[in-house]
């Protein structure tokens, strides 16, 4: 993945959010693949809450657990790290991007590793992680196979849990072809069945060779120092048992008190994310093995990554640090389910990304991503711990504003507007004068081809023009429509 050395903490792709949509619209491919968002995400999900009657009351819960720790992070952080010690693990924490970069590679040269195997983990992604190390000589294979697929296409994932949802599978069998040459090239890929066999012979080799593993977290239990991966599939449980040393990589939020809260917060992820009641595999990680374990890693270490996230406390962000990484709010957005992941430039897309991504790599850089969204609601009605998204966007908005980084032309108009908002009698007077300019310049069609002020809308479809009376005339002709203020 290419990156941007605008911001130290995010590893992006160029942030050009208005020039990677209108690609991705008009990419047809990408169109029929981001179908199966709308087809399997959320019906899932739908379904998956219908049958469960206490969910909302699990979601109330859920927000309430993930701000009892915010509130006392500190406290959780010390007896976490409390617990993997006892357990025979080391913590270690990680300020910034590159402080968890050179961490994780003293670790791997203390271990003398040469393979590395790695579990899905957004936080890698966001710190850089996978060239880092390759540019530092060790062999890094990705082992969840839509992290395998675009590790091998040299790409971003476009979804935070299907890294892959903007491929086909006729794409991914060019891509084994032409990757995995030790095998016959006349062999059949023709099925899903033929291509994760493929993958799993290849990866079943590097299971094997690796010295160290690498997972994320889920969720980290400060009672009994555990680290939790879901998944739906066994490279997780293979990535953390089989190397001589294991390395947790997740970010300070991530906590939870007990494991009662964690079964809670479980119960609303997996239903979120897939549609599932509980994905394939839900691991308890909890320290190194033990004598008498038949298997496990020699070492454990956790390294907690900061990355800003601590100045998020008591802000106006810190709502976002209650996220769990479900997914669900990309899977609802219009916006996303239009131009897919890899528009928005960032390890995180979507509605959660358009919060985080400002917050990591600055609002000059990622100012068009808070204004990447209609603002319908769907995002915040389906998360799971009630993350005010649109809200959180709107703040990005003012404080961009605040700024002044918006063209001239588009601040201009909104002090223009909000002058007219402020007075009601001028304002309908505009409203009626330019809905009668309209209708006049649309004529018999109906419809305008051009719009002042509009380019972006008219460039790619045409503007309805006002038919019949506006609706304050309609108001105020049935009699109804008195403003007091027009009696001062």
């Amino acid at each position: 993945m290419s990156t941007s050395s605008a911001s130290p903490r995010l590893q992006t792709t160029a942030l050009r959010f208005e020039e990677e949509a209108e690609q991705a619209i008009a990419d047809p491919q990408l169109q029929r693949a981001l179908q199966n968002v709308k087809t399997g995400f959320i019906a899932k999900r739908a379904k998956a809450r219908a049958g469960l009657p206490e969910f909302d009351a699990l979601r109330h819960e859920a927000r309430a657990i993930k701000e009892h720790t915010l509130a006392h992070l500190d406290l959780y952080l010390e007896a976490f790290e409390d617990r993997v010690r006892a357990q025979g693990g080391k913590v270690h924490y990680a300020a910034d991007s590159e402080a968890a970069r050179q961490m994780v590679l003293s670790i791997c040269r203390a271990a003398g590793a040469q393979h590395i195997t790695k579990g899905k983990s957004m936080v890698s992604e966001e710190i850089g992680l996978d060239p880092f190390l390759a540019g530092c000589g060790f062999d890094v294979v990705e082992t969840d196979l839509g992290e395998y697929i675009i590790q091998l296409r040299h790409e971003a994932p476009s979804h935070i849990i299907a890294p892959v949802i903007h491929l086909n599978k006729e794409e991914v069998a060019a891509d084994f072809r032409r990757v995995h040459t030790q095998f016959p090239p006349d062999r059949p890929l023709d099925t899903p069945a033929e291509i994760v066999a493929e993958a799993r012979t290849v990866l079943r080799q590097k299971f094997v060779a690796a010295d160290v593993g690498i997972t994320g977290a889920n969720l980290l239990v400060a009672e009994t120092g555990s680290a939790i991966v879901v998944t739906n599939e066994g490279n997780g449980d293979l990535t953390m048992s089989l190397p001589r040393t294991h390395i947790v990589l997740a970010t300070i939020e991530k906590l939870v008190p007990t494991l009662e809260d964690a079964s809670t917060i479980l119960r609303v992820l997996a239903r979120s994310a897939t549609g599932q009641e509980l994905t394939s595999y839900t691991t308890f990680a909890t320290g190194a093995r033990r004598e008498g374990d038949p298997d496990g890693p020699a070492s454990l270490h956790v390294v907690l990554l900061d990355n800003g996230r601590a100045g998020m406390l008591g802000g106006d962000f810190e709502d976002m640090l209650r996220c769990i990484r479900c997914g669900a709010c990309l899977n609802h957005c219009p916006v996303y389910a239009a131009v897919g992941g890899h528009a928005y430039g960032s390890v995180y897309p979507g509605p959660m990304g358009a919060v985080l991504t400002p917050q990591l790599a600055g609002i000059g850089a990622a100012d068009t991503l808070p204004n990447a969204s209609s603002f319908c609601g769907r995002c915040e009605s389906v998360c799971p711990v009630e993350i005010p998204l649109p809200g959180l966007m709107r703040k990005w908005r003012e404080r961009d504003f605040e700024a002044g980084n918006p063209p001239l032309r588009q601040r201009l108009a909104l002090k223009a507007w909000a002058l007219l908002a402020r007075h009601p009698q001028a304002y309908r007077f505009a409203a009626d004068s330019f809905a009668r300019l309209l209708a006049a310049r649309a004529g018999r069609k109906g419809r305008l081809s051009r719009l002042p002020f509009g380019k972006g809308w008219t460039g790619t479809r045409d503007f309805p023009a006002p038919q019949g009376e506006t609706f304050q005339a309609l108001y105020r002709r049935s009699g109804k429509g008195v403003d007091r203020r027009d009696e001062r």
